[in-house]
């Protein structure tokens, strides 16, 4: 008995589709100590770039990160036997060519949302923006103007206000100064003014 296209397609390699102009949108780099649960999650991160649109090479297998530290067994005078460790980091790199940014997000949130156990993944996304860029995020800081003045309002002084006058003088109060100390023998406490411009 013959199994269903889908079951079939689970063991052959996972389909791709060809790039049209070849743009770089995302690098996904996934990392593993394990080589199986590597290999199984890239071909699903592949297998979902397919069904998304998305035009994906890969898996390239990036240069392996080796650690190795030794420990001392015992302390102090056992320092002649010592253990010697060693963790080997595989990497894979998946790379998405001419996708669409909402759809290069769908995939990364389906990819993190389904992530395989023992796989570390990050990304590298690239935008690609129309010329005068600059004008558009002046335009659109000036938009926002009326909403951040007030804000930042609020963490400064400003020059004759009520709360300057009083912070000022709660400061040379003599019982503030008798409470820091201000009063003691051989202790001078200054006045505060603000500074004139």
């Amino acid at each position: 008995i013959r199994p269903p296209r889908a079951v079939q397609a689970t063991y052959l390699r996972p389909l791709r589709r060809t790039p049209t102009h070849g743009l770089p949108v995302c690098d996904l780099q996934l990392r593993s100590y394990s080589v199986r649960n590597l290999e199984f999650f890239s071909d699903f991160c592949l297998r979902a770039a397919y069904y998304l649109g998305l035009p994906a090479s890969g898996p390239v297998p990036l240069p392996r990160i080796t650690e190795r530290w030794t420990v001392p067994k015992g302390s102090f005078i056992h320092k002649k036997s010592q253990e010697n460790f060693e963790r080997k980091t595989l990497r894979r790199l998946i790379q998405i060519k001419d996708g669409e940014r909402e759809t290069v997000e769908v995939w990364l949130a389906f990819v993190k949302k389904y992530a395989y156990y023992g796989i570390g993944m990050k990304a590298n996304v690239w935008a690609f923006e129309k010329l005068g860029v600059g004008k558009t995020m002046d335009e659109q800081m000036e938009q926002m103007r009326s909403q951040v003045e007030p804000t930042l309002d609020l963490f400064a002084l400003k020059k004759g206000s009520a709360v300057e006058d009083k912070v000022l003088e709660l400061i040379n109060r003599e019982d503030f100064k008798a409470a820091s100390g201000g009063n003691g023998p051989m202790i001078r406490t200054p006045t505060y003014q603000l500074p004139k411009n």
